[in-house]
């Protein structure tokens, strides 16, 4: 053995398994298609190192999807190389379901062990499975498992050695009905009246209740986002930056000299004599500050919430609530997950557009979430520069995104050729988010965007200074500030934040700060920012996911959106 493959049909808790067994640390959310591509790790270490592949999740060996496809040619890869290991994950909450992939796992001959998971909700809901007669019927070992707790993880290494091939034999035709007489053999399903928290379930899936509830629920949780976000900065980031880092940065500055390009480019401009985080520009000032002091407070608030509504099973309840909404821009319910990951970040935004079945979705969703959704750093330096104005400032910029997220989204509907299926999907039980699980998956998203971010940001604050010094912007100003400032009504000083947008959004947004725009202008050049061309890692994904001509597609429209847009709003405000 020197491979096993994980194999499941979508949230089943097969990625938290996969951490499980080898403490790579991989993100788990609990809804489907979150696994989109394979993950890899190992157990052991030396010889006895074994790798560890998680496929994505599949409700058959019949695809219909790319994350099936992937998940498919894994398999057969496996079944090629004669060296690997099945692990079948199974929702013991959802036996019949799940089994239907089982069956046909065992029909390709290779060494199975079948995982049951959930153990302890199925518990819950008064399921009883018998694991020893299912194994007996399968003829394979069947090992119960509670992932989110560890429980049964240890059972299920040790019968890793007693995989087998299995013995049980069907005809294709009667795969359901077999399923079905497996079920009645080893399942009991008792009486359980519904608990409160049941009855309160069933009420965010209803219409008439449910959207009510989503949209309180999303107000409140944009609330408590600003409020961590918010008190973090007030009580922790600016502290520090304005006690302890800028006494170190004044030291360095009077060392290197105000006036020598090394300053310019470490310190930035000394403001009033003094540092500014937001204005100064240099690397180790405004460049650090952005991230850490600026951003990173939002970024927490945003993936606390994110990560609390995935573990306890809202936002598939979300995405049904949605669907027919959703299908008058040409998407189906789940898009919602996309659209939501593209608040906190486009990047995963984007790549989270696989879940969707269709080509024509995925241009639809991806489209849209770059050209109307600011990412939470973004969103968080929009505050800091229009907070001031109140409702008054900050109203008309995402009222603005919004209309263009409707109205785009509409035309693509009725440009874009294909088609939009309806919403296929399970909604799982609620459960309370299990607080390590949590915290691991709250930090490895943070500690991703700080790899992903603080590098472009550092970057961003070199280039600007380097153009700035060479005389790069002010020749890109003459050339295009004309058009600027006749169709958006912004002075030349702007040009710059518009041209840094490719690199760093919220870089550029920042850049706003020491213009002394008015709240018009601030309002135009914050949706103007927004609609433009995105920031250079979701230009390189969208590349990536939608291909050359696709990317040609988007950035014509996201330009023309822009141009209009952006002279509308200098008209009308």
């Amino acid at each position: 053995m020197k491979k096993i493959l994980l194999m499941g049909n979508p949230n089943v808790g097969k990625s938290v398994i996969f951490t499980r067994l080898t403490g790579v640390k991989v993100i788990a959310s609990n809804y489907p298609g979150t696994t989109v591509e394979f993950c890899k790790g190992c157990i052991g270490s030396g010889v006895t190192k074994v790798d560890v592949i998680d496929a994505p999740g599949t409700y058959s060996l019949e695809p219909g999807s790319p994350a099936e496809k992937v998940a498919v040619a894994l398999l057969e890869k496996a079944i090629e190389e004669k060296d690997t290991i099945i692990v079948n994950i199974i929702d013991a909450t959802n036996l019949e379901r799940n089994l239907n992939l089982t069956l046909q796992l065992l029909k390709k001959n290779i060494p199975l062990v079948v995982a049951l998971n959930l153990w302890d909700e199925a518990k819950h809901i008064g399921i009883s499975i018998d694991a020893e007669a299912l194994q007996s019927i399968l003829g394979i070992p069947v090992v119960p498992t509670v992932a989110i707790t560890g429980e049964g993880i240890k059972e299920l290494v040790t019968h890793l050695a007693n995989a087998k091939t299995g013995e049980y034999h069907y005809v294709d035709e009667e795969r359901w009905h077999e399923v079905g007489r497996i079920v009645n053999k080893v399942q009991i399903i008792k009486h359980k009246h519904h608990t409160i928290g049941e009855r309160l379930g069933d009420l965010t899936i209803h219409p008439w209740t449910g959207i009510p509830i989503a949209v309180a629920s999303l107000f409140f949780l944009f609330f408590v986002i600003r409020f961590i976000g918010e008190g973090l900065i007030t009580y922790i980031t600016d502290p520090f930056f304005d006690s302890l880092w800028a006494p170190v940065m004044m030291r360095i500055s009077m060392l290197l000299g105000s006036d020598s390009l090394l300053h310019k480019i470490i310190i930035g401009q000394l403001i009033d004599g003094s540092i500014d985080f937001g204005e100064s520009f240099g690397i180790l000032t405004t460049g650090l500050y952005v991230p850490f002091g600026a951003v990173l407070p939002y970024i927490l608030a945003f993936y606390f919430v994110l990560s609390v509504l995935e573990d306890s099973g809202y936002l598939p309840r979300l995405a049904i609530l949605l669907d027919n909404a959703l299908h008058a821009i040409g998407l189906h319910g789940m898009a919602i997950v996309p659209m939501f990951l593209a608040c906190g970040c486009n990047v995963p935004g984007v790549m989270a557009t696989r879940i969707l079945e269709t080509k024509r979705e995925r241009f639809i969703a991806a489209t849209l979430m770059s050209i109307s959704i600011p990412c939470v750093a973004q969103t968080a330096m929009i505050f800091g520069l229009l907070g001031k104005y109140g409702a008054r400032g900050l109203l008309p910029v995402f009222v603005t995104l919004f209309v263009v997220w409707l109205i785009t989204g509409n035309l693509l509907r009725l440009l874009v050729r294909g088609e939009s299926p309806e919403i296929f999907t399970e909604i799982p039980a609620y459960r309370l988010p299990h607080f390590l699980t949590l915290m691991k998956k709250i930090w490895m998203r943070i500690y991703s965007f700080l790899r992903e971010a603080v590098p472009f940001v550092l970057l961003g604050v070199l280039i600007v200074n380097l153009l700035y010094t060479l005389g790069v912007v002010n020749a890109a100003g003459r050339a295009i500030g004309p058009l600027t400032t006749w169709l958006f009504g912004l002075p030349f000083e702007a040009v710059g934040a518009l041209l840094m947008g490719f690199l760093r959004k919220d870089l550029a947004v920042g850049m706003l700060a020491p213009l002394g725009l008015t709240m018009k202008q601030l309002i135009i050049a914050s949706v103007v920012l927004t609609m433009s061309f995105p920031c250079i890692a979701t230009f390189v994904v969208l590349l990536r996911e939608l291909g050359i001509a696709g990317m040609i597609k988007a950035g014509a429209i996201m330009l023309c959106a822009t141009l209009l847009v952006g002279g509308t709003l200098n008209l009308i405000l």
